[in-house]
């Protein structure tokens, strides 16, 4: 007998992204605004009752191994809680890899909610989190659910609101390593720290794109074009966490649509999508629309 359910994963934004210190055990302190979108993967998942067995299988075969984060997820959740029961799981990956918008650890939040409902886990949320932090510092704002101000490595969250406007996203042809990212000699390491406030009423800039700019020209490229692309309105295009996505806001679809149609007749080195920043997680609304309440 199994049982059957579809989530969403959604693709989130750094609004900016400040890095103000490195601790003495490697880590990056930050500053950023996490923003979800109304884009990303999907994963289906089947529960399989005779067998522990996880077993994943996406549109993407080189994802398809056990150093997947969902598949950590899912082993995680199983240690945790001595969980007897296995998954089938099928990934449809529609977010670029190593494009900054946050995709293999929106995946693996989704697969801590997702395996906690139908494995009748019922883990709290901070335990979620918990388990959701052991698999990077971005898991933990996917399994909360709400847009944040964090610190820390990641991990210090608050609840925020920005604007939920439209974004245009490229995405270069391109994959950005963020470990390389992280340990390049040149990476700025000291910018001043914020109030939450400050960080909701003035712009900020990502600390990763001059460094990305001069390495990858495919971000330079999309970048430029975008603060090039004077209908927009949109103020200066921005890099999403250490790249390669850039993206600028706009006021409607209709906008984000039409500057996409306009920059692809420039030119065609970079694919894009158009979504919505939402300030709740459209995982959290799949959950309980299938009647699974929210853990606690």
């Amino acid at each position: 007998m199994t049982t059957k359910l579809v989530l969403p994963a959604p693709a989130k934004l750094n609004l900016f992204l400040h890095i103000i210190g490195r601790r003495a055990d490697g880590y990056h302190e930050l500053q950023t605004v996490f923003q979800f979108l109304s884009h990303g993967d999907e994963l289906t998942f089947e529960v399989n009752k005779e067998s522990p067995d996880i077993v994943l299988t996406s549109n993407v075969p080189a994802l398809n191994n056990t150093d997947n984060l969902i598949v950590k997820a899912a082993h995680l959740l199983q240690k945790k809680t001595g969980a007897q029961w296995g998954a089938r799981i099928t990934l449809d990956k529609r977010l670029p890899l190593g494009g900054g918008v946050g995709g293999g650890s929106s995946d693996a939040a989704t697969a801590l909610l997702g395996l906690n409902a139908l494995w009748n886990l019922h883990l709290s949320m901070e335990q979620l989190a918990e388990l959701a932090l052991q698999l990077g510092a971005d898991v933990p704002v996917f399994v909360r659910g709400f847009s944040a101000f964090a610190e820390g490595i990641g991990e210090l969250v608050q609840s925020v609101k920005p604007v939920e406007a439209w974004f245009l996203v490229l995405v270069p042809d391109v994959h950005v390593d963020t470990h390389q990212m992280y340990k390049h000699k040149d990476l700025t390491r000291d910018t001043p720290a914020i109030k939450v406030c400050a960080a909701l009423d003035q712009r900020g800039r990502n600390d990763f794109e001059p460094l990305v700019r001069r390495l990858y020209p495919e971000v330079d490229n999309c970048l430029t074009l975008l603060d090039n692309f004077d209908e927009s309105g949109s103020g200066q295009a921005m890099m999403s966490g250490s790249g390669a996505c850039v993206f600028a806001p706009f006021n409607s679809r209709e906008q984000a649509q039409a500057a996409q149609l306009e920059l692809h007749s420039q030119a065609a080195t970079f694919s894009s999508f158009v979504a919505r920043g939402i300030n709740s997680s459209p995982l959290h609304m799949a959950l309980q629309n299938a009647g699974y309440p929210l853990p606690e």
